[in-house]
């Protein structure tokens, strides 16, 4: 499923590198691109993994505003 994570913080292509590495290393997360002007960053996931998707982010030194989840 797409998820779609809100994120504070990022104010450089350094940091979306950052993100995009601590997304990535959640298991069950396939695809991560994140956009650093819309401060968000797009996702494809398997399962209930919200919990994890803001720990990573939260470790990483930035916030999760909100989670979205988009189904087909």
């Amino acid at each position: 499923m797409k998820k779609i994570v809100s994120i504070e913080g990022m104010t450089c292509a350094h940091c979306v590198a950052h993100v995009t590495k601590a997304l990535s290393g959640v298991a069950g997360v396939s695809k991560v691109n994140v956009d650093l002007k819309k401060a968000r960053a797009e996702l494809e996931a398997e399962g209930d993994l919200d919990a994890h998707l803001r720990a990573a982010v939260t470790e990483a030194g930035y916030d999760v505003t909100t989670i979205q989840t988009l189904r087909a």
